[in-house]
């Protein structure tokens, strides 16, 4: 049961640093959008390509107030969930890991 367990944290933590990494590209996006970034730049198109088709995605789930509202709401979700994965998805598989006799190395 402990190869489960090993590779149920594999799993939580590499999903965790995911999230982690998408985070700051979120951040980063969200920094280039206060400042006038030029689009040319090879870093601003790599944070828009990385961050707005799953931006644009919960942008058409939102009502039409909430869609041209001031203050970009549909990034503030993605931002949420993806804190909202990084603690509740991948911790909980790394605790079942932990659960099912793994050992988790830091």
């Amino acid at each position: 049961m402990f190869v489960l367990g090993n590779i149920l944290i594999g799993l939580g933590m590499a999903l965790y640093y995911t999230l982690a990494a998408y985070m700051w590209v979120l951040i980063g996006r969200a920094i280039i959008s206060w400042v006038n970034a030029d689009p040319r730049n090879q870093i601003v198109r790599f944070l828009i390509m990385a961050t707005e088709p799953v931006v644009e995605r919960v942008r058409r789930w939102l009502p039409l107030r909430l869609r041209y509202y001031p203050l970009d709401i549909a990034f503030l979700l993605v931002l949420g969930l993806v804190i909202f994965m990084q603690f509740a998805v991948a911790n909980t598989l790394v605790q079942l890991g932990v659960r099912l006799g793994g050992r988790l190395f830091t």
